[in-house]
Order: structure tokens, then C-alpha cells, then sequence
């Protein structure tokens, strides 16, 4: 045989092959369908250089492919369309409920009797009917907010011998621990009744601390208690709008506020983080508060009934979601949550990509391993009911926080991109196309100013589903890191102070901290796969593959959030 015209010149290595010939070795050890030929690449190989070997590989990939890989990903397409339609069930019926909440008019106030309390004529006696509240602010080496939380706490509107404020410092760091109890000082010198309280070590973090806090005597004399973590800023009526709730409903255990984001304009990664949360109040929340009267506790802006915690056992520190584990034990002793979505509490969101990662994890993580050590206990509760049961087991935890994790990664990033390269193997558009679509049109209508930002929604939370889908593994299965508790770095007014430059994160001098290879390797994985799609593919699934390759490689190199620069 003679050679190819492309090696007439006989070229000394495989490095003067041409970019087009190197194109096509690599796309056809993948072994494109039938009927397409790779002109001249592997006579080359075989007279230059014995390419016999890349031509058995692909061989064998055909071989292969039909009998063994192509089945198997049958059942993937299977098991991750279902779970689509699982997913699908529940966030329509989510948003229906959440619709009808609001087309109904069905407010807490409707629901509850909340009338303000009365107070009465007589001035010396008017505090007394106001119930005795403990304001409880966790915080750890919160250097930046400190001063926010404590201020506004000290600032609520309510009686001042009827309310304590406790702040719960678990610092390590001895200066910012000065910073704090001067701090409190200030305003017990104004008057404020408020609590410095520390303790010997971090055991059981913040739901520790929270334990503790109540062991103390003076906590003996309140009902209630206010929970708001360093960085939330509750306005002065905060308790006048959530006690009477409690006061005058005595099954209501808890009364939930929703966060209000302060630094959501930051960068593109705050603004895509208000969209998903927004989504998580507005309809997560609203629909299981109006239906089932339980929710998740989201850890602060909310307060609960120190009797309510008393019965079901305290705060307790085995998972990394104290917050969701009390709300949990609470519902099954038969009590009721309350969701109050028109009050608003200012807080602020992860700034940095670093410090995002550490919270998805703390929740998704925290989240699954819950699941695990209290399915029985849900199983076998007998002050609910079995429906509340199902709504528990099945939409609360295994749908929202197994399922949407699992085939988020799975469906979107693994078995689509994979499928271009088993031709045998074809998803139905309705799994890939339609039903994504309504998941997607279903946030947007609850974020009807963010609707632009949706194609970065997507591509952002797709990539982030790699994280949250090991998070949910390890707490599945009580991996190592399943009890990782890294608190969430807030900035407070570093913003305003420093120079802000949006979307670069502060790039780190040691390289291991600054790349996240698993995003980098996913990215070059998409690439392959988009690149062999556009080439031999009988579909367009490369325009999403390409776009989502883009954004895993954006991460990877750590191009997300914000850079506070110290000039």
C-alpha cells in the first residue's frame, strides 16, 4: 500500500501529524457510527508507526459498546427519567399549592388568630402581658458582622424587662473575642439586658452552643425564643409580628420569617443564589407551612417555644442540620410550624465560590445523613398522621433532598453527554427537553425579575450538582466528612470599605486552593463529548454539552463570586 500523501515527507514523529488527522484518531477510538470512514488516519498509523494497536481499541469499543455499555445506560435513561417525573410531580404540585395560597388570599393571618397584645391601661403593668423572650446570636470569628446583629437585636421593639438578648460566642480567635464582649458591654451600659456567654470547646458547633445557651438559670423565666445567626438584621417589629402568633395559638411551635439578601447584586454567583432561595420561601416553604403546617427551620429569623423544644428533646448536634432535625421532631409530636412569608429579615449570602461550596455541602450533607437516622422515627410516630407521614418521607426528604440532587447530576451532566457516544441508546425529548423546561419556567415565574439570569441558573446549578450529589452520598452513607462544619464566611461592610471587583474570586497563592480539578476534568469530559456529538451526533445535543462544559471549566478555574481587593 502506498502512503498517505500526508506523510510523504516521512515525518520523523507523531507530532508533525496535521491538526485534522489528530482530530479524527481521537474521534475514532470512540468509533463513530456506521458508514462514516476516517480517511487515511490509521493506514498512516499502520505503515508509520504500527497503529494496529488504536485500531483493535476501536474494535473492540464496537464490540463492546452494543452488548454491554449501551444496556447499561438504558437502565440509567430509565432510572433518571423517572425520577425526572418524580421531581416534575413535585414541584407542579408545590407551585399549585403556593398559587392557590396567594390567588386565595390564604395569609397567616387568615389561618391564625394574631391580634397585637394588649397591653392594657396601666403603665406599670403593661409589660407584663407581654411573655418573657430570649434573643439568642450564635456566632464564630465574625469579625465583619458582629456589631450588626448584636445592634439590631438590642433594637427590637419590646418591653425591656421582658426580653434577653444572649450572645452565644464560640470564637477562637482572642481578639475578636474582646471585639464581641466589648461589644455587649456598650450596650449593657444603655440599659439592654444582654448575656455574654462562652464556652470551653466547639462540641456540637452551633447546635451545642444553642443547648448550652438554654441550660443557663435566667433562661428559666422565657417562653419563647428568637434565634438570629451573625449576620441577620431583624427590623424593630420583629417579635410584635411572630409572638402573637404564638401567643395566641398554643399548637404553634415555631414562626419562620424569610430571608432578605443585602449583597445579592454583588456578583452573578449572589444574584443566582437569591433566585434559588427566593424559590425555597416562596414556594417550598409556603406550600408545606399551608398544607402539612411543617417546614424545614432554615436556623434563624424564626422563633420557637421553649416548651416545644423542651418535649421533643432539645437541640441535638448528630447531623449538620440541627435546624431541620428540631423542626422534624416537633411536627411528629404533633406541633405546628408557621410560615410568615411577607416579614423580612436582612441577611447576607456566600460572596466567594470558597465559601459557598462549604454551605451546599453543610446542607445537602446534613440533609441525607438526617434522612437516614430519622426514617424510623418518622415511620413509627403516632401523633401524626399517615398522609403527613408520606409527605415527610417521600416529598420532604427522599424527592427534594435525594432525588433533585441525584438526577440533577446524573440525567444532565452524565447520561446525556454520555449518550452522543452510543448511538443505540436515544433519550425521549420529553425527558431532556420538555420537562426541564417546565421545572425551570415553574422557578421563573416566582422570580419574575431574574428571568434573564435563568440560562446562568441552569448551567451554575447543573455544575453545582456535582458537589451536592457527593455531599448527598456521604450522608447517605456516614462517609468521612459528614459531620464537616465549616461556618460560612460573611463580609458584612467589607464591600463598601475595600474595592469589589464581581465575578473574579480572590485568586490564592497556593494553586490546590484556587483550581477544583473534579470541575476541570468534568469540563474536558463535556468537550470530548460535545466535540463527538457535533461530528457524528444525529441530534444538537452539543449546544447544551459545549455551554455546559463552559461553565464547569468557569468554576473549575475558580472564576466565580467575588475578589475583595486590599488596595
Amino acid at each position: 500500500m502506498e502512503p498517505p500523501a500526508a506523510a510523504a515527507a516521512a515525518p520523523s514523529s507523531a507530532a508533525d501529524l496535521d491538526l485534522r488527522n489528530i482530530s479524527f484518531l481521537l474521534s475514532n477510538i470512540l468509533l463513530p457510527p456506521d458508514g462514516v470512514t476516517v480517511p487515511g488516519v490509521l493506514e498512516f498509523l499502520k505503515w508509520r508507526e504500527g497503529g494496529e494497536f488504536l485500531r483493535r481499541i476501536g474494535g473492540i469499543w464496537g464490540e463492546v459498546r452494543p452488548w454491554a455499555v449501551a444496556p447499561a445506560l438504558r437502565v440509567a435513561v430509565a432510572v433518571c427519567l423517572a425520577m425526572s417525573v418524580m421531581l416534575l410531580v413535585e414541584v407542579v404540585s408545590m407551585a399549585a399549592v403556593s398559587l392557590a395560597v396567594k390567588l386565595l388570599r390564604r395569609s397567616p393571618e387568615r389561618r391564625y388568630r394574631c391580634e397585637p397584645i394588649a397591653a392594657g391601661d396601666d403603665p406599670e403593668a403593661a409589660s407584663l402581658a407581654f411573655p418573657m423572650v430570649l434573643v439568642q446570636i450564635p456566632m464564630y470569628n465574625e469579625r465583619e458582622v458582629y456589631k450588626l446583629s448584636i445592634g439590631s437585636a438590642c433594637a427590637l421593639s419590646w418591653p425591656s424587662d421582658r426580653i434577653i438578648i444572649q450572645v452565644l460566642d464560640d470564637s477562637t480567635d482572642p481578639t475578636v473575642k474582646d471585639m464581641v464582649e466589648v461589644e455587649c458591654r456598650l450596650w449593657a451600659n444603655k440599659g439592654i439586658n444582654i448575656n455574654y456567654e462562652v464556652r470551653e470547646n466547639r462540641r456540637g458547633y452551633k447546635a451545642g452552643a444553642l443547648k448550652e445557651g438554654m441550660e443557663h438559670s435566667y433562661v428559666q423565666q422565657c417562653d419563647f425564643v428568637a434565634i438570629f445567626d451573625s449576620d441577620f438584621q431583624p427590623e424593630p417589629d420583629f417579635l410584635m409580628r411572630t409572638v402573637p402568633f404564638m401567643v395566641h395559638n398554643s399548637k404553634i411551635a415555631l414562626v419562620q420569617a424569610r430571608w432578605q439578601f443585602v449583597n445579592f447584586r454583588d456578583c452573578l454567583m449572589t444574584r443566582i443564589q437569591k433566585m434559588t432561595l427566593d424559590y425555597h420561601f416562596k414556594v417550598e416553604q409556603e406550600a408545606g407551612s399551608s398544607t402539612f403546617a411543617f417546614f424545614g427551620f432554615n436556623g434563624t429569623a424564626g422563633v420557637w417555644r421553649i416548651s416545644a423544644i423542651n418535649e421533643v428533646g432539645g437541640w441535638k448536634d448528630r447531623t449538620t442540620v440541627e435546624d431541620m432535625d428540631l423542626a422534624v421532631r416537633a411536627s411528629l409530636k404533633g406541633w405546628k410550624l408557621l410560615y410568615v412569608g411577607d416579614l423580612e429579615v436582612k441577611s447576607e449570602l456566600p460572596s466567594t465560590l470558597k465559601a459557598y461550596r462549604h454551605q451546599q455541602h453543610r446542607w445537602t450533607c446534613g440533609a441525607a445523613h438526617l434522612f437516614r437516622k430519622i426514617i424510623v422515627e418518622i415511620s413509627t410516630a403516632k401523633e401524626v398522621s399517615f398522609w403527613k407521614k408520606c409527605y415527610l418521607i417521600y416529598s420532604f426528604f427522599f424527592v427534594r433532598k435525594i432525588v433533585a440532587h441525584v438526577v440533577t447530576f446524573f440525567l444532565y451532566c452524565i447520561v446525556i453527554p454520555t449518550s452522543v457516544l452510543v448511538p443505540e441508546v436515544i433519550i425521549p425529548t420529553w425527558g431532556v427537553v420538555y420537562i426541564p423546561t417546565t421545572i425551570t419556567l415553574l422557578n421563573a415565574i416566582r422570580n419574575p425579575s431574574s428571568i434573564h439570569l435563568m440560562p446562568f441558573w441552569i448551567l451554575f446549578e447543573n455544575v453545582m450538582s456535582m458537589h451536592r450529589m457527593k455531599a448527598t452520598v456521604i450522608g447517605l452513607f456516614e462517609a468521612g466528612s459528614v459531620n464537616e462544619w465549616v461556618v460560612t464566611e460573611k463580609l458584612g461592610d467589607t464591600l463598601l470599605e475595600k474595592t469589589k471587583i464581581p465575578i473574579l474570586e480572590k485568586p490564592s497563592s497556593r494553586l490546590r486552593e484556587r483550581i477544583y480539578l473534579p470541575e476541570i476534568g468534568f469540563a474536558v469530559f463535556l468537550f470530548l463529548c460535545a466535540c463527538y456529538n457535533l461530528a457524528y451526533g444525529k441530534n444538537s445535543f452539543y449546544v447544551y454539552i459545549y455551554l455546559q462544559a463552559v461553565a464547569f471549566l468557569v468554576v473549575g478555574l475558580g472564576y466565580v463570586g467575588c475578589f475583595i481587593s486590599n488596595t
